[in-house]
């Protein structure tokens, strides 16, 4: 059997990578995942693997079959609520991972308490009403709280039209803009994994305090 690394052991290997400063900057953070799909399952494994020290995962959905085609889940995990089925797959990537999760969902009731100490919330919904919804209550009632949202990334269009875009001073959009999923346009793994990792690049880049003009 493989021994697993220990914490000090697996701090030295990321420091040596991301340098010593940086990579407590990382791993003293706490970033909220909301959402864990396409976007947030891959958000999620890209920031445990950058060695984020907290990680706050919500969603209230459970694995379902049509999930397997892009979301970091399993086929032995289909009917487990996403929160406990993540948490397994991230606890095999990063095992000193702390994980706050919370099957439930993001209303305006609750949004405050759940996010309370995030230092960058990563939006990643499928439900349009759901992302205004987030957007506009972290924007009013969060000012000093980063907020990283998505909006465009199905079918099978270019890799390089998926971007990121500095909206304000701490609000960022990542994506195409413009697709949206219909009847003959879907969601691919990869251009999905593209737009998550856009929106994992700009959490790490923010705690990096290299801010986009």
């Amino acid at each position: 059997m493989s021994k697993i690394p220990t914490k000090k052991e697996l701090a030295r290997a990321l420091e040596a990578r991301h340098g010593t400063s940086l990579q407590k900057t990382f791993a003293n953070s706490r970033i909220a995942v909301c959402g864990l799909g396409g976007l947030g399952s891959n958000i999620a494994i890209s920031l445990a693997r950058a060695g984020i020290g907290t990680l706050i995962l919500i969603d209230y959905d459970r694995v379902d079959i049509t999930n397997l085609h892009r979301q970091q889940y399993k086929a032995t995990q289909i009917g487990m609520p996403k929160t406990k089925a993540l948490a397994e797959n991230l606890a095999e990537i990063a095992p000193y991972l702390n994980i706050a999760a919370h099957t439930a969902r993001l209303t305006l009731s609750n949004y405050k308490s759940l996010l309370s100490g995030a230092d960058v919330i990563c939006e990643a919904f499928d439900n349009a009403e759901e992302k205004a919804m987030l957007a506009n209550a972290v924007l009013a009632n969060l000012p000093e709280t980063y907020l990283i949202a998505a909006s465009g990334m199905a079918g099978i269009g270019p890799a390089n039209s998926i971007k990121t875009q500095k909206i304000s001073s701490h609000f960022y959009l990542c994506g195409d803009g413009a697709s949206e999923v219909t009847d003959g346009v879907s969601l691919l793994s990869s251009r999905v994994m593209l737009c998550a990792a856009h929106q994992a690049h700009t959490a790490l880049r923010i705690l990096a305090k290299e801010f986009d003009v």
